[in-house]
Order: C-alpha cells, then sequence, then structure tokens
C-alpha cells in the first residue's frame, strides 16, 4: 500500500569528535537530524554525546540545544520532536546498541563485502514492519572498527562508494528513504 509504514526508524548519530567536551559540531549535528527526523517521521538516538550532568532527560538537553541554536527554526523543530518522545540519548554501545531502537545498519560509504544492502532492502524491511537503526559516525574517523562491526548490514546511499559530508549524508539517507517508502 503506498505511503503504509509499519516499522520505525531511528536516526542514530554516534560521537566520534570529542567524549568529554561538547562543541559546536554536537550542537549543529543534533538541531540539524532533529529536524530530518521530524520531517521524515523518523526518531533520534545519540550515542556517547556528553552534555551537561543537569540535563538527564531527552527533554532537558532539547531543551538545552534548543536555546542555543537557529537551526531548525530555533531549536522548536528538535524541541518538538523531543516533546513527543521521539528523542533519546544513550552511553556509547559496548556489545550492542540498544534492541528496542530496531536493527542496526551502519550508514557507510564502504561497506564491508557481503554486508552491503542498497535502498530498497532498507525500505522493504521497514515495510515488512522491522524497525531499523541507522547508525552514523559524527566526527572525522566515524563510528570505530569495533562498533563499525555490530551491524549485520552496511548501506551506502550514494551506491557508488562516495563520501558524503555527514549533515548532507543524513539528508541524503533520510530523504531517499522518505521517498521510497512513500512509493
Amino acid at each position: 500500500m503506498k505511503g503504509m509504514r509499519r516499522g520505525r526508524v531511528t536516526i542514530g548519530l554516534y560521537n566520534a569528535y570529542d567524549p568529554h567536551r561538547f562543541r559546536e559540531p554536537h550542537r549543529r549535528v543534533i538541531a540539524r537530524a532533529g529536524d530530518l527526523a521530524l520531517a521524515f517521521d523518523m526518531n533520534l538516538a545519540l550515542f556517547g554525546f556528553p552534555v551537561p550532568e543537569d540535563t538527564r532527560t531527552p527533554l532537558e538537553v532539547a531543551q538545552w540545544i534548543a536555546d542555543t541554536t537557529s537551526i531548525g527554526d530555533d531549536g522548536r523543530n528538535f524541541l518538538k520532536l523531543a516533546e513527543q518522545g521521539r528523542f533519546h540519548r544513550f552511553e556509547y554501545p559496548a556489545k550492542g546498541f540498544p534492541p528496542q531502537l530496531g536493527e542496526p545498519i551502519l550508514t557507510t560509504s564502504k561497506p564491508v563485502p557481503g554486508r552491503g544492502v542498497d535502498l530498497n532492502h532498507v525500505a522493504d524491511a521497514v515495510r515488512e514492519g522491522r524497525s531499523l537503526l541507522l547508525v552514523f559516525g559524527i566526527g572525522p574517523h566515524g563510528v570505530p572498527k569495533s562498533v563499525a562491526s555490530i551491524p549485520k548490514h552496511d548501506f551506502d546511499v550514494t551506491g557508488g562508494g562516495h563520501s558524503l559530508e555527514t549533515c548532507t549524508a543524513l539528508g541524503a539517507v533520510c530523504g531517499a528513504l522518505y521517498a521510497r517508502l512513500d512509493q
């Protein structure tokens, strides 16, 4: 059925910048990913982002970020996502990603041979009712190899191994998947 989706999609941002100090690149990518999640009916999860101790709940984190950005209608889009219960944060995954977020799929321009899947595979999984966690590495080196080995599948949105800047990749993946699910 056109537009019918049964599984949930979560954008997972893995922090590979500074694990101890929250920096401006953290703020920008979170605000932009929050906009994409809201626009394309997805959830957002953060992994290993250093947020202040007094921002314990997802709503407190969203308020803190929203108060300091002009991205996404001055942060209101990200705050709306959190108010809807569609934003979560986690520590770095030690042995695996939280199962409640769905099957993890690593987004990468360099899929491991035999693990690569295409857009049709990802969209079909969601249509079949499976929830997916699309993992994006945030930082100059992306997701460490130990974490990149956790997902069973890798997804290159370009299909040709073209490396994209992180926010460009976020927009391309979310937009392409949303359009494919609406066919």
